[in-house]
């Protein structure tokens, strides 16, 4: 049967009327009611086999899955023969759900809170249920489990004692290559998001702002199809055209190295040949003084010399 996913979180069956079971493996288990509260529960985010059997019974026990996408969470809680009660929690009704959500919590509801894969409010909607949830005096309870963030991390063979996540870069070029520059003040490793429509135009700012670092590409993780890529960033951005650009991307970038506080002349030249491209010398100095570590004087002179070069001009500026 399919589940309701009206708006409305009144209460919709009668009490004690909720089958509160899941099934592992042809074993059908109870699944008691939670506490009373909002339960932040993590759902996988790609293999269905990654969920815990907390989260598997907070799902079966609760009195309503608030959810994304009611079709994404119904093929895990299919699954796992739960009839959850699904009702939609996303970007477009949060305003109107929100005040339904804490009449329910009032009336003492356990309700559990999923993002269409992984773990709720990362990069996904909930921080402002969250918050009104517990200032209005009800209890939140995580349930952890898979984050695409920490899955990269692990297999991405760079550091992780330090940790910085960005979530999605900006979609203009412009306003992404500015953000960039940002991040690539921050001594820890980068963890982004990215769509496959961007994803190679992101690896080529990446190896303009970031050059020298490594990196690794992680697509689809967890899933039939996943591939983890490990290289310095540009030879990742030279390669780019060839790149399987279909699924779901995290871009991890690691620090910049201890030994490369300042720039190596290859690496010097690579930006300022990309920068002088399509900027002033004035502006692509500017950006390289700043990324390089490099004095200007140097970087200038070295400016007008590859400008030259690309002019075909042996004579003086």
């Amino acid at each position: 049967m399919r589940a309701r996913t009206s708006s409305n979180y009144g209460p919709d069956t009668e009490p004690g009327s909720v089958n509160r079971t899941f099934l592992i493996q042809g074993h059908i288990l109870n699944a008691p009611k939670p506490v009373p509260g909002l339960h932040l529960v993590a759902t996988p985010i790609g293999n269905l086999g990654d969920i815990t059997l907390r989260a598997l019974e907070t799902l079966a026990g609760v009195d309503i899955v608030a959810c994304e996408d009611t079709r994404i969470t119904r093929r895990l809680i299919e699954r796992y023969a739960i009839s959850a009660e699904l009702k939609p929690y996303h970007e477009h009704n949060a305003a109107m759900a929100r005040p339904k959500i804490l009449e329910r919590l009032a009336q003492g509801a356990s309700i559990a809170l999923v993002s269409d894969a992984g773990t709720p409010l990362i990069s996904d909607p909930g921080f402002k249920l969250v918050r009104e949830v517990s200032a209005a005096g009800h209890a939140v309870i995580a349930v952890p489990g898979a984050s695409s963030v920490l899955t990269a991390l692990s297999v991405a063979a760079l550091p992780t004692d330090r940790f910085f996540f960005e979530g999605f870069l900006p979609a203009k070029q412009v306003s992404r290559r500015t953000r960039l520059t940002e991040l690539s003040r921050i001594d820890a490793t980068l963890v982004m998001f990215e769509s496959g429509n961007r994803v190679q135009e992101t690896l080529a700012d990446l190896s303009e702002v970031m050059a020298g670092r490594d990196a690794a590409i992680c697509r689809e993780l967890t899933k039939l199809h996943e591939e983890i890529t490990r290289a310095p960033i540009s030879e990742l951005a030279k390669a780019a055209d060839r790149l399987e650009t279909r699924g779901e991307f995290v871009l991890i970038v690691g620090p910049p190295r201890k030994d490369a506080d300042v720039m190596t002349q290859h690496d010097l030249d690579d930006l300022l040949r990309t920068s002088l491209a399509r900027e002033s010398v004035k502006d692509s100095v500017a950006h390289a003084v700043e990324l390089s570590g490099r004095p200007r004087r140097e970087v200038y002179a070295r400016a007008l010399e590859l400008a030259k070069e690309a002019r075909g001009d042996d004579g003086e500026d």
